[in-house]
């Protein structure tokens, strides 16, 4: 019962690899991904509270795994619907589409458990190349490849992030003598001033930077959310930030409660990540580049929790990554049903969604008040949380430019709801009513839901990630 959400997640797995062996079997696969998604939340209401240690100490299941495969399983479901039909993938390997997004959640879900150096590494490369594999499933318009040189960057930055790390990694490995994680914490803390375990610890953050997009790994993220299909950007820009926070603690962890020169260098890539995120995404125009600049400035917000290195600041990193979760995919909703055959939206198309689509307009309104930190949505009790994290510990500057970025946010943020809510489509636009289905109605309302939610009614949520962070340093029996 303990292992029963990664079973799931296999068995389904392997059940869509037999599907994507037949012809025309996109709609069966899209079916299947669905029932998978759904047995794995199920899954994962059923082994809340357990508790497990498998293969020798490798893996954990504890309270802090198990909520988070919860999120895994239901962001999974949420990224299906928002996908529908999958048309912007080729038609002969839209199956495919669906076994790779299955297998990237898989390995998202191993990573929640994974307090092994060699078991962590394995479920994050499961998760990478299944997204990579996706990027350029794109189809083609007039001869315009775009989708393949955004896979290219994708896997070039991914495997010179994943070769510092490794080297990180090895540095760590070295000083301890030992690949576990809770063995790791015990033993390096003796040397913890030591030359080599920082290096060790900075390098290790190396493909954590990679996934969240925080600066200067971040030079891939506006070039894939482009040129990968709608669907892809969506599961790309969502669910794979969420583990990249998980691998954070584990990691930020090991230098915990004080360690001057990486709370520096953690203080530096937050401001670094914000300021350009954030000025970079005034100038732009198409709606996913904007969103993908926008990922850098809130990588360098979830930064603030692991600049103060305890409990609360990790609690606050989960909660507020969580809460991104379904701000962005609200967004990437609207993309999909706005996009005209699946090209990309340019901010200028929004208009006039008002008319078009109420329900549509009011996700967007919401998810990007949201993003922009405006109260009562989780966007502002998020950052709240973690300004509050980091001003215990101290970090005024750090709060103080946060703040900044934030109000500049909210400039570019304001654009799209104007062209959303305030300007009517020019009669010659050609853009007629947007009929949704059911799925997509229910998903909006779930996303408002989920956003509101969490803004409304935070403490039930902080209070959870709380208690469960305190088993990361919890050594397995």
């Amino acid at each position: 019962m303990a292992f029963l959400p990664e079973l799931l997640l296999l068995a389904g797995a392997l059940a869509l690899f037999v599907v994507s062996l037949g012809h025309d079997a996109a709609l069966l696969a899209r079916r299947v991904a669905a029932g998978v998604a759904l047995a794995a939340i199920a899954g994962s209401v059923a082994s809340l509270g357990r508790q497990a240690v498998l293969f020798d100490g490798a893996y954990r299941v504890d309270a802090f795994s198990q909520w988070l495969k919860l999120v895994f399983s239901a962001g999974f479901l949420f990224v299906l619907m928002l996908a529908g039909d999958a048309k912007d993938i080729r038609q002969d390997i839209r199956a495919e589409f669906f076994l790779f997004l299955c297998l990237s959640i898989t390995g998202l879900v191993l990573v929640a458990s994974s307090v092994d150096l060699i078991a962590l590494v394995v479920s994050l490369e499961l998760s990478s190349f299944a997204l990579i594999l996706m990027v350029p499933m794109r189809r083609e318009r007039d001869g315009q490849r775009s989708q393949m040189e955004s896979a290219i960057k994708y896997i070039m930055f991914g495997v010179a992030a994943n070769g510092v790390m490794f080297f990180g990694l090895s540095f760590l490995f070295g000083l301890t003598g030992s690949t576990s994680l809770p063995v790791i914490m015990e033993r390096i803390q003796p040397v913890l001033g030591s030359p080599l375990a920082v290096a060790g610890l900075a390098m290790s953050f190396a493909g954590i930077y990679y996934k969240l997009a925080v600066f200067p790994f971040h030079f891939w993220t506006p070039d894939v959310y482009q040129g990968a299909s709608n669907e892809t950007a969506s599961a790309i820009a969502s669910l794979p930030k969420v583990g990249a926070v998980i691998v954070f603690v584990r990691f930020a962890s090991l230098a915990a409660p004080e360690h001057d020169l990486v709370v520096t260098m953690l203080t530096v890539l937050a401001i670094a990540s914000m300021l350009y995120g954030n000025l970079i995404a005034l100038a732009q125009t198409d709606f996913k580049r904007l969103l993908g600049f926008s990922g850098i400035a809130h990588a360098g917000y979830a930064m603030l929790g692991f600049v103060a290195l305890d409990s609360g600041g990790f609690a606050a990193a989960l909660y507020y990554i969580t809460g991104y979760v379904v701000m962005v995919l609200a967004c990437f909703v609207v993309i999909c049903r706005v996009s005209r055959d699946g090209t990309n939206v340019a901010i200028a198309e929004l208009a006039g969604l008002h008319r078009r689509s109420p329900m549509l307009a009011v996700t967007l309104v919401v998810g990007v008040f949201a993003l922009a930190g405006i109260p009562p949505f989780v966007g502002f009790m998020g950052k709240l949380a973690l300004i509050t994290a980091a001003l215990d510990r101290g970090h005024v500057v750090l709060v103080v430019v946060t703040v900044l970025n934030a109000a500049i946010a909210i400039y570019y943020y304001l654009r799209v709801v104007k062209e959303a809510v305030l300007t009517d489509a020019p009669a010659d636009a050609g853009a007629p009513a947007l009929a949704l289905d059911v799925p997509t109605r229910v998903l909006c309302v779930l996303l408002i839901a989920a956003i509101v939610g969490l803004g409304v009614a935070p403490s039930m949520v902080i209070d959870t990630i709380s208690a469960s962070v305190a088993w990361v340093g919890v050594a397995a029996p």
